[in-house]
């Protein structure tokens, strides 16, 4: 990737646009927010606490602090729940809140770069931040954003629209330095896939230069798997955006998503870690195969398992045309099929599982 110019322009410039964009996200923010389990929904507030005021990740917070703050804001999204989204504006010109490519002709000269989607259960996604690198290559463009100057509760850590990729290097960062947590609080077990990670990341918990190449290789996963969304929508037509509108916050869109995140996977993600990425970049993928994905896939995880007990890559790298081949099946079967008939119950899901019985992988 070529590097851009990440100054960033003089906040005075830059302040209605950011304030506008913030609006948008706590109006998102408003209406969104409650869908999440209470668990999640605090973790969010107390990093999103975090992100506003911020303060480092080796800071301890003040429980009572965060607390009013949460109530303050809550008290804040009630006002604003009812809100129309708002227009952005440039100079003399006004966009669209979700004309993204609109708005980053003008942002990307400045090292600026704005991001607008919907994520799980159709939920709006914005934010503004200074962009760290670009790269355009066969047809599709790639945005690694910085610094965030304005961003919302959820804050994924990429997403794809059209031809356009954006990665948000602090959202991963934040993943990962939760996942570590989280992983600290379990009692640190080495022979899991994140123990693994770390180890052959050589991840020291007092030094952030082991946490930001930690981060750094997982740009560049988030990368290949944004590319993968790429291909894969180009393979299924808008029609696959279209149906998942009509199924958001069901099951039946938690399968549509594993099923398009495996196809992805296995047309980029997966292809790249197993040519030339760092062996902790494959641990990092296996640790975060779970939830539908792992459900769905149980073959992925047993090869896996089978290298790191002493076997080879081979039985990874024979799975991925065959599995490619599935899950462009299965997605054209959800696209052809009414959604009411898609097996997603506990007792049906195995049906959508790649069966290579009988079949000569690679």
């Amino acid at each position: 990737m070529s590097d851009v110019n990440t100054t960033r322009a003089s906040a005075p410039q830059w302040r209605d646009l950011r304030e506008t964009v913030q609006r948008n996200c706590d109006i998102a923010d408003a209406r969104y927010a409650g869908n999440d389990t209470l668990c999640t929904y605090l973790l969010k507030m107390r990093e999103f606490y975090r992100w506003e005021r911020g303060l480092p990740y080796s800071m301890a917070l003040d429980r009572r602090e965060v607390g009013d703050w949460v109530v303050a804001r809550e008290q804040h999204w009630e006002g604003l729940e009812a809100q129309d989204l708002d227009a952005l504006t440039l100079g003399e010109r006004r966009f669209d809140p979700f004309d993204h490519e609109a708005v980053n002709q003008h942002l990307s000269p400045h090292g600026l770069v704005y991001g607008a989607g919907y994520g799980r259960g159709a939920r709006p996604l914005f934010f503004l931040g200074s962009l760290i690198k670009l790269e355009d290559y066969e047809g599709y463009r790639i945005y690694v954003v910085g610094q965030e100057m304005a961003r919302d509760l959820s804050s994924p850590p990429a997403m794809s629209r059209g031809e356009r990729i954006f990665v948000r290097r602090e959202s991963i960062r934040r993943m990962v330095f939760e996942m570590i947590e989280a992983w600290q609080m379990r009692g640190a077990p080495a022979v899991d896939s994140l123990g693994r990670a770390l180890r052959a990341y050589g991840h020291d918990p007092g030094n952030d230069e082991s946490l930001e190449r930690m981060v750094d290789a997982e740009v560049e996963s988030a990368v290949w798997h944004e590319v993968g969304e790429v291909l894969a929508g180009r393979l299924l037509g808008p029609e696959w955006q279209e149906r998942m509108m009509t199924v958001a916050g069901s099951r039946a869109e938690r399968v549509m998503r594993a099923v398009r995140d495996h196809l992805a996977d296995c047309l980029a993600t997966l292809p790249a870690l197993l040519d030339d990425a760092p062996e902790g970049a494959l641990h990092f993928y296996f640790a975060n195969l779970g939830g539908m994905r792992a459900l769905l896939f149980p073959q992925l995880r047993e090869a896996y398992e089978g290298w790191v007990k002493g076997g080879t890559l081979e039985e990874l790298k024979r799975l991925i045309a065959p599995a490619r081949e599935h899950w462009l099946t299965v997605a054209e079967r959800l696209l052809r099929e009414p959604p009411e008939t898609w097996p997603v119950s506990d007792e049906a899901l195995p049906s959508l599982c790649p069966d290579f019985s009988g079949r000569r992988l690679g």
